[in-house]
């Protein structure tokens, strides 16, 4: 069995506006499936995740992807099939990350030190999606081939 996957862009320099915001620490975009498409830190972080490297980007891909799904999964359950998730929100004690739709199969996730503004934070979210949007969508990747 062979197939071809697509080379995604790495998209991690358009989320420079969102990680120069005071009290953002990382963001990420992900593919509705889990792959990472970009990501992003603040600069001189402190604290027990500094810069993510690649692979802990790719492992929060996988997560963040995961928290959409259970999202959307318990919209449409509460709301009806046709119900969409604009932006789920998770709490800790270290903080906030803050998911929303990036475009057609990609996901915006923005984390957060408990000084952020929240509010500031999900809004500019919005605007970057408004403004690339088109660029942070998730192509389907192409089919694998039959040999037979």
């Amino acid at each position: 069995m062979t197939g071809h996957l697509s080379i995604l862009p790495d998209v991690g320099w358009m989320l420079r506006p969102l990680i120069e915001i005071p009290g953002v620490r990382h963001a990420v975009v992900v593919s509705e499936d889990g792959l990472r498409l970009g990501h992003a830190s603040a600069q001189r972080l402190t604290g027990p995740v500094g810069e993510l490297s690649t692979a802990q980007a790719e492992s929060l891909s996988a997560a963040c992807a995961a928290m959409n799904m259970t999202g959307r999964s318990t919209t449409s359950l509460l709301f009806g099939a046709g119900a969409g998730m604009r932006q789920l929100m998770l709490e800790s004690e270290h903080g906030f990350v803050l998911f929303s739709q990036a475009g057609a199969g990609a996901h915006l996730a923005v984390a957060t030190g408990t000084d952020a503004d929240i509010g500031l934070v999900a809004q500019q979210m919005q605007l970057l999606v408004a403004r690339i949007g088109a660029h942070l969508s998730s192509r389907p990747r192409d089919p694998v081939a039959d040999p037979s």
